[in-house]
């Protein structure tokens, strides 16, 4: 059996399962510079040991699922940045280094995870055919590289969303699918990203409502849809409407801090143990998969071990 089907298995059984921190905002904490419309997907290449060695924290405190590097190393992204021809180099090293680190930390049992978005840095939006090509590329590249399952990340279009699905599925790994969340304008949970403005405010706008996008994955062979990358404050809300249109696996990796002029300031980020209790009430409404994304660092993860063995205080 392979680890995937070991730990899907554990997960219909009833099993928790704590996933890693954000690792695209570790990078750029631990001073690793940043590509210029692909924000810091290029540290796989040029400082690996920093890349490993994050995956590396994340295992040593409990993670069991390490998503690799590569949220920004679609070929748009690096064709945005003006690196084209990096585009296999950077999706194989991105998941060869959390393959490494597993190996390395005597954890055979860790799944390693290719993170895929349709995410765009410049406004440049590729055509839905050409983001199918690109992601049944670039999950083809990290299925040969080592990775265990797909993980789509910061899905906030529908069509995009199917777009990436229908092309990651040709790799044959398995694939789950991260959809990230904010109050529109209307008042109704939307998908979007959460743009910031100067002040850190959550700019509200009016995405496609979260419900749709549920029912669009429904029948698509989705094994379990995250809320990620969404604020803390608003996962509860997001959590209510899952709850009432998925019938699949759930699982949860919030941010906290804010995105100013293509940096993350980690400034006013939740403390481990606050992010510990808010996920504690994740678990226990049901949530079986929960981690952290933007901002959420080792230290996070290391507090949110305690709740999984239940060491935390209630």
């Amino acid at each position: 059996m392979s680890r995937y089907d070991t730990l899907l298995k554990r997960l219909q059984n009833g099993a928790r399962i704590m996933i890693d921190g954000g690792t695209g905002t570790e990078v750029e904490r631990r001073g690793v510079p940043q590509l210029e419309n692909a924000w810091n997907g290029g540290g796989a290449l040029s400082h690996p040991d920093i890349v490993r060695g994050i995956h590396e924290d994340y295992i040593r405190h409990g993670s069991e699922i390490v998503i690799s590097n590569t949220f920004a190393t679609s070929r748009s992204l690096l064709e945005d940045a003006g690196v084209p021809e990096l585009f296999h180099d950077y999706n194989r090293r991105g998941v060869e280094l959390a393959c490494e680190a597993r190996a390395a930390m005597g954890r055979p049992d860790v799944l390693v995870a290719g993170g895929i978005s349709h995410w765009s840095f410049s406004g440049r939006l590729p055509s839905l055919e050409d983001l199918e090509t690109g992601a049944s590329e670039q999950a083809k590249i990290m299925a040969g590289a080592g990775a265990d399952l797909i993980m789509l990340e910061m899905m906030v279009e529908v069509p995009r969303m199917l777009a990436v699905l229908n092309g990651a599925k040709t790799s044959g790994l398995p694939v789950w699918v991260g959809l990230s969340c904010a109050p529109g304008a209307n008042g109704r949970m939307c998908l979007q990203g959460g743009d910031t403005d100067t002040e850190g405010n959550v700019i509200a706008r009016d995405g496609e409502f979260l419900r749709d996008a549920i029912e669009a994955l429904s029948g698509r062979d989705v094994p379990l849809l995250s809320i990620m990358h969404t604020d803390v404050r608003h996962i509860d809300a997001c959590l209510d409407i899952v709850e009432e249109h998925w019938n699949g696996l759930v699982g949860v990796y919030a941010h906290s801090g804010r995105f100013i002029d293509g940096k993350w300031v980690f400034e006013g980020t939740i403390s481990p143990d606050a992010y510990a209790a808010a996920s504690k009430k994740w678990l226990d409404r049901g949530v079986q998969v929960v981690g952290g994304c933007c901002g959420i660092r080792p230290d996070h993860i290391a507090e949110l071990s305690k709740v999984f063995d239940g060491s935390s205080v209630p």
